[in-house]
């Protein structure tokens, strides 16, 4: 596999300062460049852009997986293991509330892997995960 190339999200909020404390302060991503209408975060490596978009932003569909209905549009992180525990202790001790809480999912099997899942204050999902054998990312 070739190097990591970090990717670019943009998203829609509905406050630019809800937005600063939630990605900058709690997940702890580092502010960029922004304007009146947007924000960009280093989201552990990657690009992310908060635009001011009121109707845009939330959650609205799920799919089922593995037993939970999994937001559809949401996105995320892989981290390492250990990352990942701290992020979970974290989120907990912020009184996170989380669409699916902190667990491990499809134990035993390819693909084993970490996940949780939670709305920020704009209603936008996110997935952090991580896996027990990350050579399995893309394994079928």
């Amino acid at each position: 596999m070739s190097a990591m190339h970090p990717f670019h999200l943009a998203f829609p909020v509905t406050s630019l300062a809800t937005a600063r404390k939630f990605y900058g302060e709690l997940l702890g991503c580092p502010e960029g460049r922004s304007s009146a209408d947007w924000v960009d975060f280093d989201f552990y490596g990657h690009q992310i852009v908060a635009h001011l978009c009121p109707d845009e932003a939330g959650h609205r569909n799920s799919s089922a997986v593995d037993g939970h209905n999994v937001p559809v549009r949401h996105f995320g992180v892989v981290l390492d293991m250990g990352e990942w525990d701290k992020l979970a202790a974290k989120l907990r001790a912020a009184g996170t509330k989380f669409v699916i809480e902190p667990y491990v999912r499809f134990k035993g099997e390819v693909g084993e892997q970490a996940t949780m899942f939670f709305l920020d204050p704009c209603g936008n999902a996110l997935e952090f995960k991580a896996f027990k054998d990350r050579s399995s990312l893309f394994a079928k």
